[in-house]
């Protein structure tokens, strides 16, 4: 399971390529989960990129529930 801080973590990199106020323990634990993957960029830095999988869990976070957006 996903922490909240994770979860943001994930939404912020979903998002744009820009994740450096991210704190890197989240970052690590969406790698280990491969929800994101680190490659490389400008000399001696990385970029995270999120994969397939990653891209599932925004997807399915950012669905609604029908019978709330009904009520809208």
């Amino acid at each position: 399971m996903l922490s909240p801080h994770e979860i943001a973590a994930l939404i912020v990199l979903g998002g744009s390529d820009q994740g450096r106020e991210l704190d890197p323990a989240d970052v690590s634990a969406l790698v280990l989960r491969e929800l994101v993957r680190l490659e490389a960029s400008a000399p001696g830095g990385e970029r995270a990129q999120v994969t397939n999988k990653g891209l599932r869990i925004l997807d399915a976070v950012a669905r609604r529930n029908p019978v709330q957006a009904a009520s809208l």
